[in-house]
């Protein structure tokens, strides 16, 4: 499996002609839609959910289908059986990957900020993609992507959620607010200036790609 990484919280999973959108926003050049065979998306805020590039997606292609919560799905009324909504505990097949999905709920902003639906998405046994969450999937994880830094979150966080997933290798996704300082700083402390994690971090740019 191919994973590439885009703009802010999206990436692509790839294998052989089967191409996986996970979380394609309004920070995410609409080009990561191109030639997608499905769409996973974790949750409605505009960095991870962008309406109308989607739309326009599904309008090309007829066979594209999106899987994701029921807020998300209520913004796309009128597409009727090519948006799949999930919860917690399901197992889905997409587009010939195994996906398991994971959580319920929004990270905390604030107190007063009410909480809107979030899903994790396992995909293939291999790769979790938390959204804006630090939910800790009931099964082993090998590739972490880990929000590094939201409005939502603190470092500590970040690095016990790390710990306590305990996957294999972890690199950054919701980076998109960090300058190239700001990017050091919390890569230091996820790595050899910090207080250690058992995973390994790494950051792609967006444009670049590992095999998995």
């Amino acid at each position: 499996m191919e994973l590439t990484k885009h703009g802010h919280a999206c990436v692509v999973l790839s294998e052989g002609d089967r191409r996986l959108v996970l979380d394609p926003g309004a920070f995410t050049d609409p080009e990561a839609l191109r030639g997608a065979s499905a769409v996973l998306i974790t949750h409605e805020h505009v960095d991870h959910f962008a309406p109308e590039p989607l739309r326009a997606a599904l309008d090309a292609d007829p066979a594209l289908e999106v899987w994701t919560n029921g807020s998300v799905a209520r913004q796309l009324e009128g597409l009727g059986s090519r948006v799949h909504v999930v919860g917690d505990g399901d197992a889905v097949t997409v587009a010939g990957f195994d996906v398991t999905v994971h959580g319920e709920l929004h990270a905390e902003i604030h107190p007063e900020i009410p909480r809107v639906g979030n899903v994790g998405f396992l995909v293939g046994g291999l790769v979790f993609h938390p959204g804006d969450a630090l939910t800790v999937p009931g099964e082993p994880v090998s590739t972490l992507l880990l929000p590094v830094h939201a409005p939502w979150s603190k470092t500590s966080e970040v690095i016990d959620y790390v710990r306590a997933v305990d996957a294999d290798q972890a690199y950054a996704v919701h980076d998109g607010l960090l300058n190239d300082t700001g990017l050091g700083v919390v890569g230091g402390l996820l790595g050899e200036r910090g207080p250690g994690t058992p995973t390994p971090y790494g950051r792609l740019a967006p444009g670049d790609s590992i095999d998995l």
